[in-house]
């Protein structure tokens, strides 16, 4: 303890590295878990969003069974081969771009060590009381004051990160500059739901431009209704929850790593079983990453040219490991509308 308290007075922070904790968090927002889960300092185990059958607001829930059945019937149209359990999942992974990120329907669990927990709170509660006021942070702020009343003793203020200027990592409101080389910044459009799924990795650095929250009404069409008389019918279906922040919402997303991390990522993520959006924006982003360093970045575009063939079981690195393939194979899997 004497060590203890000379190392917080001296402002180092590094003994409180040590104790570990285990929570458990049920219906918790998924803006909430996002923010948590952009730290990096953590392990959590979430309750994928993508096949859980949601609860949400009435106003969302009529919208969401309404949808839950269009993309079942017209994902049983299209790809017939897929049996009705499968169908239903993936049903559910479309419709649920519908429900807010503030509807309390996350579990986790979530292991952080005291130090990172202490600095988290002293963050969240930073930014309760000096971010500026928005449509978004009025909804958000809330939640986060209930959070830090939640878990007072493991507030320390001795350890507060303040003295860094050290803030939530998820929120920014610089537009950065788009860079290719040994390391890579790569500023793009994403879904709420998608950059949930992407943060998950967390040798990269994500983070949100604030200012995107509240001047687009943007949203994302899944692909399997995309160009048809139904995706008009779903942008407005979908408008009309704007006030509640769907997770298909777009925002500006600014993504920040090496090479060799951004590669590690693609063994993830350009797969058959991924979250179709995901894996879509990763392959976008390394054909940006191949057009901007050929001729420029020789070793580096010969590196990532190896990994642009196709899906990762095409990788010449990487060996698929699950026990029952996914429907797709190689030549589909980064080439379907679900």
């Amino acid at each position: 303890m004497k060590r203890a308290t000379g190392n917080m007075e001296s402002n180092h922070h590094s003994v409180f590295g040590h104790p570990r904790y285990n929570f458990v968090y049920e219906e918790i927002p998924k803006i909430m878990a996002m923010i948590l889960n952009n730290e990096g300092v953590y392990d959590t185990s979430e309750k994928s969003a993508r096949y859980t059958k949601m609860q949400p607001s009435e106003t969302e829930k009529v919208l969401y069974e309404k949808w839950i059945e269009i993309f079942k019937n017209r994902i049983s149209e299209i790809y017939s081969q897929i049996d009705g359990k499968k169908v239903q999942k993936l049903a559910q992974e479309n419709a649920r771009y519908l429900i807010s990120i503030f509807t309390l329907a996350t579990v986790m669990g979530y292991s952080v060590t005291f130090q990172q927990f202490s600095y988290l709170l002293h963050m969240i509660e930073d930014f309760t009381k000096n971010e500026n006021d928005t449509s978004f942070s009025k909804k958000l702020k809330p939640i986060l004051q209930e959070f830090v009343n939640m878990n007072p003793e493991y507030k320390v203020e001795g350890t507060n990160p303040d003295s860094k200027n050290r803030k939530l990592s998820l929120f920014s409101d610089i537009k950065r500059e788009d860079e290719w080389g040994e390391n890579y910044c790569y500023t793009y459009w994403a879904s709420f739901a998608q950059l949930a799924q992407a943060q998950r990795y967390r040798t990269l650095n994500y983070e949100i431009f604030v200012h995107s929250f509240d001047t687009t009404n943007m949203y994302f069409v899944p692909p399997i209704i995309r160009n048809t008389k139904l995706q008009d019918e779903w942008l407005k279906d979908i408008n009309s929850l704007s006030k509640y922040f769907p997770q298909g919402k777009m925002v500006l997303v600014n993504e920040r790593g090496t090479v060799e991390n951004f590669v590690l990522k693609c063994k993830e993520r350009l797969c058959g079983f991924a979250q179709l959006e995901t894996a879509m924006q990763t392959k976008e982003t390394l054909n940006k990453y191949l057009k901007n360093t050929e001729n420029v970045k020789p070793r580096v575009y010969d590196y990532l040219l190896q990994y642009s063939k196709g899906a990762r079981c095409m990788f010449p690195d990487y060996t698929c490991t699950a026990k029952k393939p996914c429907i797709w194979g190689p030549a589909k899997a980064l080439d379907r509308l679900v």
